[in-house]
């Protein structure tokens, strides 16, 4: 016997739904095509993905207890009984990095009728897209938006574990269709037809790469952590459902390893790592965090689990980068801890770039210890969520001692895995000549809280340089030039893959870095 089916209302978007009895409210949004933002997967733990609730409120009830009485409730807790009408907050702008610095020389000069290509960055967290001028390399269009998938959870991990739940295919479609879409988006901006568009290169983590190609993540959420196929792809981009010209060709650019993709090998390309003389350290700090260390004559790789607190996801008060997030913490000129909100107005949470000032400058300030801990009642904005310490920008917003403790694993990821990187390769970490930050985060972070908390030695702070989406520009490099697609191809089984979770210093390292105060060696 089937069971009752109740119709959902979402009045601000127009949209009615109709679902099983039980079904959570963030699945019927799922269902209704409304891609909510569900960091943690729909598993409770985050408290992101909150609804209003307008009517029906006796035909909802809550996972594990009675309804509360507040105004914002969870959705994925909220089960469905009978008819309702849902509103959902209004989604903020997220500021979206879609310029990057490539180092390649590479210029097209290719004659004869115009035809265009396309260039994809398939983030965890967003979507950009680039369509140039076939002839010259000239960048015609530019379109960027957040990667759908995000209703399935915020990182690689939980959208491989609902893929092994659910199937690999409702995470496939949605991102198929977004990058259709923005094939539209991007042919209309330039003025032209998408039977213009002659090929499309791809490039992101190989989760992404993964779901994008249609094949299932699960070999990449157990141990040995190996892709189901890691090599670059030809494909006809009708096979995977874009539409540009007849015989258009998608080309997917290789991973190295299960959390090593091809959007490092994108990151190597814009670095124009195969002619690269000094001895450099390459990251991205993005979900994840992969590291590059060498030069042209040998290059050493590796993945650290990173991004979720800089990414928002895991802070009590993180968001992304969109007005209201505060993105810089600093001291005034009175001494006193102030702070800049995207768009100018009044704070809703913090992001990445605010998250690593504030460490910084609490740190500075004597409000945390070396140890991590927040010292009680330090100053009248030291106060207490859950019984424990936590310093408030204002009511609404604070930093709990449980997101120090978010920004400590990060941190100590981060530092060990390059100090496992300089050892792998015999050299010690001031022999570092140049440090590439690549990614949104590594484009808006301050270098010198970066340094202040550790993030990264402080010995290099003179020699990093922000590159911006250098995976992005390595696409369109692969798409422009075919030697340089045949170089990805190189470099994906050239440079090493150290693997840390196999390493049995990693362990003790990252303990050792998880100080603030920890010694470089």
């Amino acid at each position: 016997m089937s069971p009752q089916r109740y119709t959902i209302t979402f009045p601000d978007q127009g949209i009615r739904v109709s679902v099983p009895a039980g079904t959570t409210v963030l699945a019927a949004e799922i269902a209704a095509g409304l891609q909510p933002d569900a960091p943690c997967g729909g598993r409770g733990t985050c408290g992101k993905c909150k609804v209003r609730i307008l009517s029906g409120r006796e035909h909802l009830r809550m996972e594990g207890g009675p309804l509360p009485d507040d105004e914002l409730l969870p959705a994925c807790q909220l089960h469905i009984e009978g008819e309702a009408s849902i509103g959902l907050p209004q989604a903020a702008e997220n500021r979206i990095l879609t310029g990057g610095l490539s180092l390649a020389d590479e210029t097209a000069d290719v004659s004869g009728p115009f035809f265009a290509l396309a260039a994809f960055d398939v983030g965890t967290t967003s979507l950009v897209g680039y369509l140039l001028d076939g002839r010259s390399g000239a960048q015609l269009a530019v379109d960027s938006r957040l990667n759908p998938q995000t209703q399935f959870g915020a990182d690689v991990v939980a959208r491989g574990s609902y893929a092994m739940e659910h199937g690999t295919e409702p995470l496939t479609a949605a991102i198929r269709r977004a990058l259709e879409e923005m094939l539209g988006n991007l042919a209309e901006k330039a003025g032209c037809v998408r039977a213009d568009i002659r090929r499309v290169a791809v490039v992101g983590n190989t989760c992404m790469h993964h779901l994008f190609l249609g094949y299932s993540p699960a070999p990449l959420m157990v141990a040995p952590y190996m892709p189901e196929h890691r090599a670059a792809e030809v494909r006809p981009a009708a096979e995977l459902g874009l539409t540009i010209a007849p015989e258009g060709e998608l080309w997917m650019l290789p991973c190295i390893a299960g959390f090593v993709g091809a959007d490092t090998i994108g990151c190597l390309l814009a670095a124009d790592w195969s002619r690269r003389e000094p001895l450099t350290l390459m990251i991205d700090i993005g979900t994840n965090g992969e590291m590059v260390l060498g030069s042209r004559r040998r290059s050493v790789t590796c993945s650290t689990a990173a991004g979720p607190a800089f990414e928002g996801a895991k802070i009590r008060c993180g968001m992304r980068g969109a007005d209201g997030a505060i993105d810089h913490v600093f001291l005034g000129e009175d001494g006193a801890v102030a702070f800049h909100v995207v768009g100018g107005g009044e704070a809703a949470g913090i992001c990445g770039s605010g998250l690593l000032d504030a460490v910084a400058v609490l740190l500075e300030k004597g409000y945390i210890e070396g140890s991590g801990r927040m010292v009680p009642g330090c100053a009248p904005q030291m106060g207490q969520v859950d019984g424990k310490p936590a310093w408030f920008f204002t009511e609404q917003v604070f930093l709990t001692q449980a997101d120090i403790r978010e920004v400590q694993l990060a941190k100590g990821a981060i530092a060990a895995g390059i100090r496992l990187l300089c050892r792998q390769l015999g050299v010690a970490i001031d022999d570092v000549e140049q440090v590439l930050i690549a990614g949104a985060f590594g484009n808006y972070m301050s270098p010198d809280s970066a340094c202040a908390i550790g993030l990264l030695p402080a010995s290099l702070r003179q020699r990093i340089v922000p590159v911006g989406n250098a995976a992005g520009e390595g696409a369109k490099l692969a798409v422009l030039h075919p030697e340089q697609f045949q170089l990805a191809r190189e470099l994906s089984d050239r440079v090493e893959f150290l693997e840390l979770a196999n390493d049995p210093d990693f362990q003790d390292i990252f303990v050792e870095e998880l100080s603030f105060d920890a010694e470089e060696e």
